[in-house]
């Protein structure tokens, strides 16, 4: 039988401060060679080990083999320059130095089928592994090549089906592409976005999800969520061709944000991770504040397809403050089990 709202994380978890800078986001490495090799699967076991011991149920590698969500997937690509920075606007929001399209995007080998298959042999619980989505991977580099983001997102579509189906192979049981880009652009979102997206996950068996964030808990984040007023409707613009579309589960932002729960109801029938901790805040969460907001969102969400989740990754927050929203979430899940069994 399966279990009634299985939690998860967003994805990624905090690095140990052997392996990378704490409480930085894309931190250089601290080791090189064999050595980042081992490092990073001893991280991987301590990141398991943690979620476990939480009781998380759907569990992942806390993304502690990615430096950056979508770069650490792009430099083993054919046709980005990484040598090569152009200072590109990222989701309308902060400036960047990204490395250069010049030529044909390809993927000669996989990415990160080997820490999946590393992974997979670790535990018998569900895995969720995390790829960047296409519409945020073409938002992280400067195109002097295809000059046409619908096109370079096509391309990068076709790599991530590649790598999504080497990920399921390997055992992989969810396939989550990040796409908080779909929070930004929502005429190329519903024109193609979804659709490239849908090529992504095309000829998959395993459940497949996408996330949508209003981002980590970074400056450049929280001051451009100040200016969205008192209602967050950005998710309303979308969801109703995400309801219609092959994607299994919408992984979003709900806990202290100002999203109206109603918009909710315009993607009934898809399983919802709901984000229930917020990831902005080295506030731990009380297991009562979980449950209410996953309460509110069971007036929208039937029971069966509700999954609690983090609002987004935790990688910049310290491995303490981690720990105990992971607890959280667990605990609050719990108590809301319990009322649905009465």
């Amino acid at each position: 039988m399966k279990k009634l709202l299985p939690t998860s994380t967003a994805g990624s978890l905090p690095k140990p401060s052997w392996l990378a800078q704490p409480e930085t986001l894309w931190s250089p490495w601290k080791l090189q060679d064999q050595e980042l090799v081992d490092g990073k699967q001893d991280a991987l076991r301590l990141s398991l080990q943690e979620q476990q011991q939480a009781g998380i149920d759907i569990v992942g590698d806390g993304e502690q083999s990615r430096q950056h969500f979508v770069t650490t997937f792009i430099e083993h690509l054919d046709g980005v320059d990484f040598a090569k920075r152009e200072t590109v606007r990222i989701r309308d929001r902060y400036d960047a130095s990204v490395p250069t399209v010049v030529g044909a995007v390809s993927r000669q080998k996989p990415v990160f089928v080997e820490d999946a298959r590393f992974l997979r042999q670790q535990t018998n619980q569900p895995i969720k592994w995390a790829l960047p989505g296409p519409m945020t991977m073409i938002d992280t580099l400067y195109d002097a090549h295809y000059k046409s983001r619908e096109k370079l997102a096509w391309e990068f579509a076709k790599i991530l089906n590649q790598e999504a189906k080497e990920l399921e192979a390997a055992g992989v049981d969810i396939i989550q592409f990040d796409e908080p880009a779909f929070n930004v652009f929502f005429d190329e979102v519903n024109d193609w976005g979804i659709a490239t997206l849908e090529r992504a996950i095309e000829g998959l068996k395993c459940e497949t999800a996408v996330h949508i964030c209003y981002g980590y808990g970074i400056k450049a984040n929280t001051e451009w969520k100040k200016t969205l007023g008192a209602e967050w409707r950005q998710y309303e613009e979308i969801f109703p061709k995400l309801q219609k579309s092959n994607i299994d589960m919408i992984s979003l932002e709900c806990h202290n944000s100002r999203v109206p729960m109603e918009l909710l109801e315009l993607v009934r029938g898809k399983k919802v991770m709901v984000g229930a901790i917020d990831v902005a805040t080295n506030t731990i969460e009380t297991a009562e504040e979980v449950a209410n907001t996953l309460r509110k969102a069971l007036k929208f969400v039937d029971a069966d397809k509700l999954c609690p989740c983090t609002n987004c990754g935790m990688a910049p927050l310290s491995r303490q403050v981690a720990r105990g929203k992971l607890n959280a979430l667990s605990a609050g899940a719990e108590i809301i089990r319990k009322e649905l069994s009465i």
